[in-house]
């Protein structure tokens, strides 16, 4: 006769399915490019490129800061 399975040897929970590509790793290949591209092309108006490309790479430190900050939560507390 054969044995019934043990329900507390099974792993309990539902894996969720990768369906595509993770957007939010690939933002960088958007706005690595853009950077130099600004400064290239403004160069005639200095404000304006300078408050652009400030922008641009506060937004990437923040779309970093966003992708690393569950992993900065476990290591303080």
């Amino acid at each position: 006769m054969a044995s019934q399975p043990d329900p507390s040897n099974q792993q309990v929970g539902v894996r969720r399915q990768n369906r595509g590509i993770p957007f939010k790793y690939m933002l960088p290949l958007i706005y690595a490019p853009v950077l130099p591209l600004i400064r290239i092309q403004l160069r005639r108006n200095p404000v304006l490129r300078d408050r652009l490309f400030a922008a641009v790479l506060a937004g990437a430190f923040a779309h970093g800061f966003y992708l690393v900050y569950p992993f900065v939560i476990y290591l303080f507390f």
